[in-house]
């Protein structure tokens, strides 16, 4: 009997997908892919390599990752058939230890960096159920065929605990990780408590429990406010994290409570195939305040942003501080001086270079805020520590890559995000010293940028950015990782990430002894990663990350490229198919 389109697929990639036959009966077809392309001489000369890499990207947003719409697309076809590379052999299988600082350990000592792939936001559907399920096990398939260490994926709170409290539907997420754990991929989880939609890159809208928005309706100050009365919903206001304003429960309690949830149903999956807890702490999961929200046009990059302190909760807080510092004149409001989302540090009074940011009013301010950042953060790891302790999962969390006006003086949209990060003083210190105490990941953003690629009359500086947080992860001893802020599938953003990722973020020596990032997430799984050129560059950046950098130049870029390009041109009748098939 004739193998159907999704039996070749197997076949070509080495994994069995079931298909069912005219009689009902499954039928799967299994064949090492490899195979197909190894027959070619592996002894390629090969041409000295061009310099220069893919056109540059006009401009780059600092905003959140995008994830386009997939919508009914089946991607199970064109993902699957396009898995370029070769299924690892006996030999070549890594022997992994997802261990702190040092990536992937493998035979002979080598390190290198394991790479996981961002899942499309809406993976899991409101009904709780896996979204388009054979193109999300084609896609996997697809990925651990191309040397991806796993995936990291959003356990969205408001789909799990939507309907009331302490009532968790884990629903797709159990086959979503029993799909993960069958192809052999590890899974970085991510506790996202925050809501998802209202900003660039939020392909589909979760919003916050139902009973949670309900309690946010009834008392609007459980929002993050702006001086302006503007009440931000993506979160709940740290303001109330030790307060029982959630149907009796703290933030705090909650946000634990649903972590013991998820330990508790996927405890038989801890420290095998999931093997990172990503604790959710703010806006787009990141450890900051809401201050440059994209909902409704708030705010436009490169604008400064605003503080969120204005909710009845922080201001409590702010006055209480200022009398303990003697000064309750300044507990009675935040800083009003600072202008608007849109403004630019010398717009305003408060973030000129010579403005109220430097004067003692400022650093009590600052001083302040960014503290109670500090502490919300540390509240949650230490409820994570204590449920996931002795499981076999490392912590992390997401730090923000905050690169624009980075070359003024008051670094003004790291302050209104609570990182008090000025040219004279290092914000990023007091953060890698509170995952420190908890053991935690510090996960940054922004690895793939360069500063020439971004608007010089805004000073943005990813790079520095990157150096900073990097030297401070380094003197602190924490573990350090990253995530490409925006989709980029050019080989120029993989070389940076290539260098970024042995920590050479200075142009001197590849970090300190030998280390190198402990991972890297790629974003994000979606129709464009599997298109074939894009497709071919992601595999040879993924073998080039694991390789390590004692070995990344053995290999040069033409070698690998034809390999590539014999094994497309094997499987073009299939590609072509599943291209016909995808159009309807």
């Amino acid at each position: 009997m004739a193998m159907s389109l999704p039996q070749q697929i197997g076949a070509l990639s080495g994994t069995p997908i079931s298909s069912d036959s005219c009689s009902g009966e499954p039928v799967t077809a299994t064949m090492n892919g490899s195979a197909v392309w190894r027959s070619q001489a592996t002894s390629l000369r090969c041409m000295a390599q061009k310099p220069g890499g893919a056109s540059e990207i006009d401009r780059i947003s600092p905003s959140p990752p995008l994830s386009p719409r997939i919508g009914g697309m089946r991607t199970d076809l064109s993902v699957a058939c396009q898995a370029l590379m070769e299924a690892p052999t006996a030999e070549e299988e890594a022997v992994r230890e997802y261990k702190e600082g040092g990536g992937v350990v493998r035979r002979g000592g080598e390190t290198g960096v394991p790479v996981f792939v961002m899942m499309p936001l809406d993976s899991v559907t409101m009904g709780n159920a896996v979204n388009r399920r054979k193109a999300m096990n084609a896609s996997l398939q697809a990925l651990k065929s191309a040397g991806v260490e796993g995936v990291m994926m959003d356990v969205w709170w408001g789909l799990v605990e939507r309907d009331a409290p302490g009532q968790y539907n884990w629903g797709g997420y159990v086959e979503l990780l029993e799909m993960a754990r069958k192809h052999g991929l590890k899974v970085q989880a991510v506790m996202s408590f925050h809501q998802c939609g209202g900003n660039v890159g939020d392909s589909c809208t979760i919003p916050l429990p139902k009973w949670v928005v309900e309690e946010m309706d009834n008392d609007h100050d459980l929002a993050y406010t702006d001086q302006w009365g503007r009440r931000n919903y993506e979160y709940v206001s740290l303001g109330c994290d030790t307060l029982p304003v959630l149907k009796g429960r703290t933030p705090i309690q909650c946000y634990a409570d649903f972590m013991r949830g998820f330990r508790e149903k996927f405890e038989h999956l801890l420290g095998d195939t999931i093997v990172e807890i990503q604790a959710g702490m703010g806006p787009a999961g990141e450890l900051r305040y809401p201050s440059y929200p994209e909902q409704n046009g708030t705010w436009k990059f490169p604008g400064i942003g605003a503080f969120q302190c204005f909710d009845k909760y922080m201001l409590g807080h702010l006055k209480a501080a200022a009398e303990a510092a003697g000064k309750s004149k300044w507990g009675s409001t935040g800083p009003t001086d600072a202008g608007h989302y849109n403004n630019w540090p010398e717009d305003t009074n408060f973030f000129r270079k010579e403005g109220g940011w430097d004067s003692p009013y400022g650093e009590f301010f600052l001083t302040w805020y960014s503290q109670m950042l500090l502490n919300h953060g540390e509240r949650i790891l230490s409820s994570a520590k204590s449920i996931f302790e002795n499981s076999g999962v490392k912590i992390s969390v997401k730090i923000a890559g905050i690169h624009w006006h980075y070359g003024t003086r008051s670094h003004a949209p790291e302050l209104t995000a609570g990182y008090y990060n000025t040219r004279f003083r290092d914000g990023y210190l007091p953060i890698a010293q509170m995952l420190a105490r908890h053991g935690a990941i510090l996960n940054f953003t922004c690895i793939e940028m360069r500063d020439h690629e971004q608007p010089q009359d805004a000073q943005c500086l990813p790079e520095k950015l990157v150096s900073q947080v990097a030297a401070a992860a380094r003197k602190i001893e924490v573990p350090l990782a990253g995530e490409n802020a925006l989709p980029r599938y050019d080989e120029s953003a993989h070389e940076q990430i290539l260098r970024t990722a042995c920590l050479n973020v200075d142009g001197g020596n590849s970090g300190e002894g030998g280390r190198e990032m402990c991972a890297f997430t790629y974003l994000r799984m979606n129709p464009e990663l599997f298109q074939p050129d894009k497709w071919r560059q992601f595999v040879t950046f993924v073998k080039k990350m694991k390789e390590g950098k004692g070995s990344r130049g053995d290999r040069c870029r033409e070698e690998v490229e034809r390999e590539a390009e014999h094994f497309v041109h094997v499987t073009a009748p299939l590609v072509q198919e599943a291209a016909v098939a995808l159009m309807h």
